[in-house]
């Protein structure tokens, strides 16, 4: 027997090296116990809070974002001041300029690139609840938003990433075809509040800069097609921001970013590419603070916390 499982482990090496696939441990943490959770599309990891993920409902739910913990449980339910949720795809956390912990909130969803404007919120990141403690629906302190426009026209995106360092407001773009782009805001304006702005410049769109092209190729993998693996549904900068993470309806793609610049250069270079083999349909990753562990979710019940070792 032990021989016999040795020689699988080296022909499941093998074909791990020869697809490209950077070994990788899939484990299944939690299930979400709050069935309000239907269809978690983004995951943040708490800067406020040990051991706590902050997720949402895609477009047309509640606007309100979910603080869980890794057994499962909903540790506070906060409706987002000012917001609606037409299509939410993705949540980032970060610091504020007084290095506060905030929650950034991506809608930015376009399935027929037909919006003239996207939205982007900033919120300070909420109290949760103590463990066993009642849950009750609170509302956040004031959001800021920025309304976001892509040069060239509208485009499709799920992901929403801010750099650690820079405070950069980040999107990586979506598209069948596998072409994606990782867009930016012109520097320095993130950093700026809507009150700092003037009322006259409150709702002016921001225009994206465009950094860098991305492509996802589209491997082949039992019961996927390859335009699932063409198509981004998530990202996230590391913790120190030397590596970009994204996640395609069924692999991950991380690439170094030398320095900490996602340049064009650093996305020429192939990705370190994985395959959690836990989900029917990835939507959303992040980074534990170790810069190494990547905690995934997905859009269906009863929704599952999978934490992904190297």
């Amino acid at each position: 027997m032990h021989r016999i499982l040795a020689a699988l482990q080296f022909l499941l090496a093998g074909a791990f090296a020869q697809e490209g696939i950077t070994p990788s441990q899939s484990e299944i943490v939690a299930k979400l116990a709050d069935t309000r959770i239907k269809e978690s599309s983004g995951l943040a990891r708490s800067i406020r809070h040990e051991g706590i993920f902050w997720t949402m409902n895609d477009s047309g739910g509640e606007p309100c974002v979910f603080a869980i913990d890794l057994q499962g449980r909903t540790r506070a339910k906060v409706r987002v001041a000012d917001a609606v949720n037409f299509d939410w795809e993705d949540l980032a956390s970060g610091l504020d300029e007084q290095k506060r912990p905030v929650l950034y909130i991506g809608d930015i969803g376009d399935n027929f690139n037909a919006r003239p404007t996207v939205q982007i919120y900033r919120i300070p990141e909420p109290e949760i609840a103590a463990e066993g403690a009642e849950v009750p629906e609170t509302f956040s302190a004031a959001s800021i938003h920025w309304h976001v426009t892509y040069p060239g026209g509208p485009r499709n995106a799920e992901a929403l990433l801010v750099h650690p360092k820079t405070r950069r407001i980040h999107i990586l773009s979506k598209s069948e075809d596998g072409r994606s782009g990782l867009f930016a805001f012109p520097m320095g304006l993130d950093v700026l509040s809507m009150a700092d702005k003037g009322r006259e410049n409150a709702n002016k769109p921001v225009q994206l800069e465009k950094l860098a092209d991305v492509t996802f190729i589209g491997y082949e993998r039992t019961g996927k097609r390859p335009s699932d693996d063409r198509q981004c549904t998530g990202a996230a900068f590391s913790p120190d921001g030397t590596s970009l993470v994204a996640s395609t309806y069924s692999s991950l793609f991380e690439w170094r970013l030398p320095g900490g610049k996602p340049t064009p250069e650093a996305f020429a270079a192939k990705p370190v590419r994985m395959v959690p083999d836990l989900l029917r349909q990835l939507e959303a990753v992040t980074y534990d603070a170790d810069g190494r562990t990547l905690w995934l979710t997905s859009e269906h019940l009863p929704t599952p916390l999978v934490r992904v070792r190297r």
